[in-house]
């Protein structure tokens, strides 16, 4: 039997994570732990909350892990598969072929005024010096958590299940959670883009007035998005940070 890894919680998350977890079905954790044939796999299912609860600033709710192994590990957003963020083309292939992150290292590109908002093209990217930026992948979402985002998918597994079977499972869970952290931490805020953002009234009421709400990145809305720019900019992501 394969035990479902708590070590990477950080302490500060453990008892949160341990609480929320008794709203989860005991039979549902059972078949997770029996089988492996779910993502991110029972290693990197608790990866998100290796964050630090006291240095979390904003929870990045997603929805569920990359059905792909080499992509899923556990944090919302992050496809593990992408390596090299450029190329001489401007931005790589892989970060190219992923929609979401394209649009979202435009909207950083436009926000610090390397590129103009209506030429975001591989050329115009290729013609942005890149000397002093970020050069990888794990050097944006390592600039995030180094900025306090935890990156948290709201459904934490993704089986051979219909995706709504998971996302059902893992609801108690979330509520809980989201309801201890509002009130140990209330100055954490949501960031929640897209369809995601209608599940907080029914989750937690508390959040409403305290997310940043946007479309989900795979609009090309969101490269232009001022309020999105004007919230992601003093981050400095694509710059590297200072531990």
């Amino acid at each position: 039997m394969t035990k479902l890894n708590l070590s990477c919680i950080a302490p500060d998350w453990r008892p949160l994570v341990e609480v929320a977890l008794k709203q989860v079905n005991p039979l549902y954790l059972k078949e997770l732990e029996q089988t492996d044939n779910w993502l991110p796999g029972s290693q990197n299912i608790f990866n998100a909350f290796s964050l630090p609860l006291a240095q979390t600033r904003y929870i990045l709710l997603g929805e569920s892990p990359y059905p792909r192994k080499q992509s899923a590990n556990g944090f919302a957003f992050w496809d593990q598969a992408v390596t090299c963020l450029w190329s001489e083309q401007g931005l790589s292939k892989t970060v190219n072929r992923a929609t979401s992150l394209r649009n979202f290292m435009k909207m950083l590109l436009v926000a610090h005024g390397l590129l103009v908002s209506n030429e975001t093209s591989q050329s115009s990217i290729a013609s942005v010096p890149k000397q002093g930026l970020i050069n990888t992948a794990s050097d944006l979402f390592g600039n995030m958590q180094k900025q306090g985002i935890l990156l948290l998918n709201a459904s934490l597994v993704l089986s051979e299940h219909p995706v709504k079977y998971d996302a059902k499972a893992w609801l108690g869970f979330m509520q809980s959670l989201l309801q201890q952290t509002e009130i140990t931490c209330c100055d954490i805020q949501l960031i929640l883009f897209g369809k995601i953002a209608e599940l907080i009234p029914r989750l937690c009421p508390a959040w409403e007035k305290k997310s940043f709400i946007a479309e989900h990145p795979y609009n090309i809305s969101f490269i232009k998005n001022r309020t999105v720019q004007d919230f992601f900019q003093p981050m400095n992501l694509i710059y590297p940070l200072i531990t």
